[in-house]
């Protein structure tokens, strides 16, 4: 067994199991759910154990409270193979009436009406994601974003990532199984996970199954949109371009089928109110959870991506949104994006639940830092002209080497750098 890397969500963890009865840890297979749970556990039931699984259905169906006993916490893993373990959970829950009694992980959303109970007040939810680039060691984390949004701004350091090695890391993703592997066996589980979900691996659990051809056009179609306001109606016309027949409803299936099971995450757009003619776009911008998936999905490589900065581009934003959305999490906010009809963007947005928000400009090369900064400071007048409190800083995101604060205050943070 490899060393357990410590993730963000370890405390986050222990202060739930503190607080509630239960907590469930959702996110995409293969992020490390069961291994981060397993060492907060004191004892395991994994419910697609292959010698044991069929077995564990039967009990489930008939007395699922039987699954139940076990020393606490106790982890059930992937219970959503059997739904109706949650209410049993909830009902333990509500019985007992102490902190701290199970853990439960799942990598698809079942549909609601399997179960009876929300669970609201006793069963807890974490989301897990797949390794940032801090977690697996590879950000040296000398600028804090927690830090960021005390005021303390005034930090100096460097990154060693090259520009392969962001490649590489964009390829590779942030799979816990492919922190440490040789090059060849990392970039071969992104290329295992993307063909699990051509074949129904991951979606076969919860009943649903969908045609492996259209799975595999409408993720291509999707990864190469990645972190665009592209609509529907133009993914819609790609797939039915490569002479598979799909109507509107049928994409929307997938693509829902898709945000189930983990694989896709849409950035919201922020719409703050502005007392002008200004339209914002509303648009939710693309996305994968990791940004191993689409370079998979498009059979790219780390030289294949320095051959094509425009594509690699796109791939670093997914790099760098997913990497903010684990910080972030931490810190009870949210990620969102802003674009009006002016061509005036940001690529992050970051607010937290008190009110206090950050923008952030995403450049893989100092080359483009200026428009970014041009952004952002444009923005930002625009909203205080408007009544908005000022942002609590304004930083660029980057794949270069140095942290250093501008004159107009925008700071350059390359993403190996940043921290929670």
């Amino acid at each position: 067994m490899k060393n357990y890397y410590s993730r963000l969500i370890d405390n986050t963890l222990t202060q739930y199991l503190e607080t509630f009865g239960a907590v469930l840890i959702e996110g995409p297979k293969w992020c490390g759910k069961t291994t981060t749970a397993s060492m907060h556990a004191k004892s395991i039931l994994k419910m697609q154990d292959s010698r044991q699984g069929a077995n564990y259905l039967k009990i489930a169906d008939a007395t699922p409270s039987l699954l139940l006993d076990g020393e606490n916490p106790r982890l059930i893993d992937e219970w959503q193979v059997s739904p109706n373990l949650w209410d049993a959970v909830r009902t333990e829950v509500d019985e007992r009436g102490i902190p701290g009694l199970y853990i439960l992980t799942g990598s698809v959303t079942p549909p609601k009406e399997s179960m009876m109970h929300s669970g609201t007040g006793r069963i807890a939810r974490l989301m897990m994601r797949t390794m940032s680039l801090y977690e697996s060691k590879e950000s040296n984390g000398s600028v804090s974003l927690k830090s960021l949004f005390t005021g303390n701004t005034q930090v100096h350091s460097h990154s060693t990532l090259t520009i392969k090695d962001i490649a590489y890391l964009v390829c590779r993703g942030g799979w816990p199984q492919a922190i440490g592997s040789s090059q060849s066996s990392a970039l071969l589980i992104a290329r295992q996970y993307v063909k699990s979900i051509y074949n129904n691996d991951f979606s076969k659990e919860i009943g649903i199954s969908k045609d492996p051809k259209r799975m595999q056009a409408v993720l291509r179609s999707y990864a190469r949109n990645v972190q665009t306001l592209a609509k529907n109606t133009t993914l819609l016309q790609d797939v039915k371009s490569k002479d598979i027949e799909i109507s509107e409803a049928t994409l929307y299936s997938y693509l829902n089928l898709l945000e189930t099971l983990f694989v896709i995450e849409e950035t919201p757009a922020w719409a703050p109110r502005v007392r002008s003619k200004t339209a914002q776009r509303v648009s939710n911008k693309k996305g994968f959870i990791d940004p191993s998936i689409p370079t998979a999905i498009l059979g790219l490589t780390p030289d294949t991506l320095l051959q094509d900065f425009e594509t690699f581009g796109f791939l670093f934003e997914s790099m760098c949104i997913r990497d903010l959305r684990s910080y972030v999490d931490q810190m009870d906010g949210e990620i969102f994006h802003y674009r009006d009809q002016y061509g005036l963007e940001c690529d992050a947005v970051i607010r937290l639940s008190n009110g206090k928000y950050a923008l952030v400009e995403v450049k893989l090369g100092n080359n483009a830092e200026e428009s970014g900064a041009k952004n952002m400071n444009k923005l930002e007048s625009l909203l205080i002209e408007n009544g908005h409190e000022k942002p609590v800083f304004k930083m660029i995101l980057t794949g270069g080497e140095y942290v250093y604060a501008r004159e107009d205050g925008v700071i350059v943070v390359p993403l190996g750098c940043l921290g929670i």
